[in-house]
């Protein structure tokens, strides 16, 4: 029999479809959604560190250069295999001790947290996990967040004004927001909200606002980007998005770009910031240049990256975000353990519970 971990993620897998609606070559967000094996071109031969094999839910085109990076930086050579996040999550289980993985680099904290919960990651370091904010590692020390992104509204900047928008996010189902919201159910990070709200405030909770929203008829869109891009056209006055969909309109068409973000404050669940991370599996017979990869995608060097090109939130200490994003601690995130954002089937069945899906 599958461990539970497992039966909570295959499942998942059938709705792959759904999954990796936010993970198109083009976002910063998850894997193509296909599984390759694929070495990146090392400029340092493998003898000079040896080797280890990742399993990446980022996509090639978002972390193939930071790989790069670190094989000609330290000669060990990386083989890559990308594909969705939970589906690798699987694998790595159903492979077990036998999995040639070494490195699971995750998406989304929960996957990361099905694994530990399974006994599959090993404790890192203490060198490394006192490098990240507490809240955006796990609280075993088994993984740690590399970069991060937070839940915001982005919202036409014609037709509201911050002094308009709810101080939180169950007030978007008053019906005074009727027609004018726009979402993205079948996108992933959509759904890892959705998971999170029912952790924090429970089921109950978390279907009331769902109803209260599919009540006011929110337009649905295909993925974020769309959402931010209805925002600055006037087809809504408000969606439900990450943060840097927002700021990469603003670099490429400028100030003038008729949609801006708001961010909620007092942890309120819409506050959000999940993380994609990092875990080193106990199984890997290469525990030190794993070690090494982790360190590296918490150095100065790769966190900039992060911020600069991603425009997601660096998490190691001491590295700032882009200026065009507000400090971590002004959005003031709910407090929660992201291992627990695991339970996406039941996300999943919520949603289609309701008729979102």
């Amino acid at each position: 029999m599958l461990p539970s971990a497992v039966r909570r993620l295959v499942p998942a897998l059938m709705t792959i479809g759904i999954l990796v609606a936010c993970g198109t070559p083009s976002s910063p967000t998850g894997a193509a959604g296909t599984t390759s094996t694929t070495p990146a071109t090392a400029s340092a031969s493998s003898s000079a560190g040896g080797s280890i094999t990742v399993y990446s839910g980022r996509n090639e085109e978002l972390v193939g250069q930071l790989i790069e990076q670190f094989q000609t930086s330290t000669g060990i050579t990386v083989n890559v295999k990308y594909a969705d996040t939970a589906e690798l999550a699987a694998t790595i289980m159903e492979e077990g001790a036998n999995s040639p993985a070494d490195v699971f680099f995750a998406q989304d904290a929960g996957a990361l947290g099905a694994l530990a919960a399974e006994d599959r990651l090993a404790k890192l370091p203490d060198t490394i996990l006192q490098s990240v904010e507490q809240r955006f590692r796990s609280p075993e020390g088994e993984w740690a967040g590399v970069s991060g992104r937070a839940r915001a509204v982005v919202y036409n900047t014609k037709n509201v004004t911050e002094a308009d928008l709810p101080q939180s996010i169950f007030g978007f189902t008053d019906p005074k927001w009727k027609g004018r919201l726009g979402w993205a159910p079948t996108n992933g990070s959509f759904q890892a909200f959705v998971t999170a709200l029912r952790v924090l405030e429970g089921d109950a909770k978390a279907r009331e606002w769902l109803e209260g929203i599919k009540a006011n008829e929110p337009k649905v869109y295909e993925n974020n980007t769309a959402v931010v891009k209805a925002a600055a056209a006037g087809e809504i006055d408000a969606g439900f998005v990450n943060h840097y969909y927002l700021v990469r309109q603003l670099q490429e068409q400028g100030e003038s770009f008729g949609a801006r973000n708001y961010y909620f404050t007092k942890g309120d669940p819409g506050a959000l910031i999940n993380v994609a991370g990092v875990g080193v599996l106990n199984s890997s017979k290469n525990q030190e240049a794993a070690q090494q990869f982790v360190q590296f995608l918490l150095s100065a060097e790769a966190q900039r990256y992060f911020a600069d090109k991603t425009y997601e939130y660096p998490l190691a200490a001491g590295v700032q975000p882009n200026s065009a994003l507000p400090p971590l601690s002004e959005i003031q995130s709910p407090e929660l353990d992201l291992s627990k954002l695991e339970d996406l089937k039941g996300t999943l069945q919520l949603l289609q519970d309701l008729g979102i899906l």
